[in-house]
């Protein structure tokens, strides 16, 4: 079995559950990721797991490099966050998603799994050579009713005054809360942390320029309590499942409905209650139009 998420973190993520629940059966798991040696994933791929876990950049450059290693037995290929790894805009995830299905066998089940139902998976699924099993979620709501949803309206020019008071007012009222702050770029999310932690705020940030066991080392420290406020790019958006975050703040209001539906999905998980803040500015509303006519 081949599991192919869009976050190398998702991966690891996965990877424990199959530990948990393959312990009794005597799984073998393999997880490869970007960032880390080649050489050893190759190591562990020798040994012949049951379940590879990897992110489709890397797999398809096992697939690329080596001569050995071989998914021409695989039974189950499965494809998480596929609308992420199937959007048109996305050049990369399409030609290494190319490399892996022509690696794989013809006679195999292929599984995608999605949160949001895009019109490249509608047209996938019209273009399917077998009839596929096709189930969606019949509940309207995009977000759940133990969500607590609000925008905070400011001016432009003194938003992160206004996002050090809002913090402020959680960790003066509520210290043992866990935040995570979205924001839309790499750079913005290593200033505001700068920031933060100029204000003594115990934070720690999370984006794609970091190396990779940065981000697992930060990702450790904020599950762990160590730290209480994660400031992130939409890298933590999807998939990770971290169930003590209280409150999500969106440092920028999304530009797509789809995309905030994923952020504020980080908190009021598994039936806890959860706060939801976007800080809109008078440039945002177009935005907060459409995310209201969407959920």
């Amino acid at each position: 079995c081949s599991l192919s998420p869009p976050r190398r973190e998702l991966a690891y993520q996965i990877a424990e559950q199959f530990r948990v629940l393959g312990k009794p059966l005597g799984l073998k798991d393999c997880v490869m990721v970007g960032g880390l040696d080649m050489v050893a994933q190759a190591l562990e791929l020798s040994r012949k797991p049951h379940v590879v876990i990897a992110t489709p950049g890397r797999l398809a450059d096992h697939l690329r490099s080596s001569n050995t290693f071989s998914l021409k037995k695989l039974r189950f290929l499965v494809l998480d966050e596929a609308d992420r790894l199937l959007e048109q805009e996305c050049a990369d995830f399409t030609e290494d998603l190319e490399v892996i299905l022509a690696a794989v066998p013809a006679r195999r089940q292929t599984l995608l799994f999605s949160a949001t139902l895009t019109d490249t998976l509608k047209e996938l699924k019209s273009l399917a050579m077998n009839e596929p099993f096709f189930w969606e979620g019949t509940s309207e709501a995009r977000t759940v009713d133990e969500l607590d949803q609000r925008y905070l309206l400011v001016p432009e020019m003194v938003k992160d005054a206004y996002l050090v008071h809002l913090i402020q007012t959680f960790q003066d009222e509520h210290d043992d809360w866990s935040i995570i702050v979205f924001t839309k770029t790499c750079k913005d999310c290593q200033v505001l942390n700068m920031m933060l932690r100029k204000f003594n705020f115990p934070s720690v940030a999370l984006h794609s320029m970091m190396k990779q066991r940065q981000r697992f080392a930060t990702l450790a420290k904020f599950k762990s309590s160590i730290f209480r406020i994660l400031v992130a790019t939409d890298v933590a958006a999807r998939g990770l499942d971290i169930p003590t975050v209280q409150v999500v703040i969106n440092h920028n209001t999304p530009g797509s409905p789809k995309t905030y539906i994923h952020r504020v999905g980080r908190t009021a998980r598994a039936g806890r209650h959860g706060l939801a803040i976007t800080m809109v500015t008078q440039y945002d509303i177009h935005l907060v139009h459409a995310i209201e006519d969407e959920i």
